[in-house]
């Protein structure tokens, strides 16, 4: 599993321009299922960005997790993270999970994110969908649960 993390201030989704989600303080993440990805994939990405201390201690250093600063997160199902744009101008997402496998484990991981205690909104699963955020610093972080970066 991908996921792209990011820090933000507030954030927001629509879908057929109706607001489905919103969030105040928290991440934004951004969550792709691969090709072979399982439930351990599930259960390091949350124990990951359950624990992830991006957020700013009174010193100015990022040392704080989301559930220390009471933030929530917004989890949007994004296939693209799995695009290979090496060849050619189109993305090939051959490396991306099929719809039934990738939203099961999306779920799981929600489920994760919740029974650690998170404050988890959602984006709407094979919608398209409108995410409004306001990038918190700017912070951007790339996570993978088979460790390629």
């Amino acid at each position: 599993m991908r996921a792209v993390v990011q820090r933000v201030s507030y954030a927001q989704v629509k879908v057929e321009g109706e607001l489905i989600s919103r969030i105040g303080r928290g991440l934004v993440v951004l969550v792709g299922v691969g090709v072979g990805d399982a439930e351990e994939d599930v259960e390091y990405l949350a124990a990951k960005l359950s624990g992830l201390r991006v957020f700013e201690d009174s010193n100015g250093k990022m040392n704080l997790s989301l559930e220390e600063v009471n933030g929530q997160m917004l989890l949007v199902s994004q296939f693209t993270l799995y695009g290979d744009c090496r060849k050619g101008r189109r993305p090939s997402f051959d490396q991306s999970a099929g719809a039934e496998t990738a939203q099961r484990l999306y779920n799981l991981l929600v489920e994760s994110l919740r029974r650690k205690g998170i404050v988890v909104a959602e984006g709407k699963f094979q919608e398209k969908m409108l995410i409004e955020l306001a990038n918190d610093g700017p912070v951007t972080l790339l996570l993978d649960s088979k460790r390629h970066f």
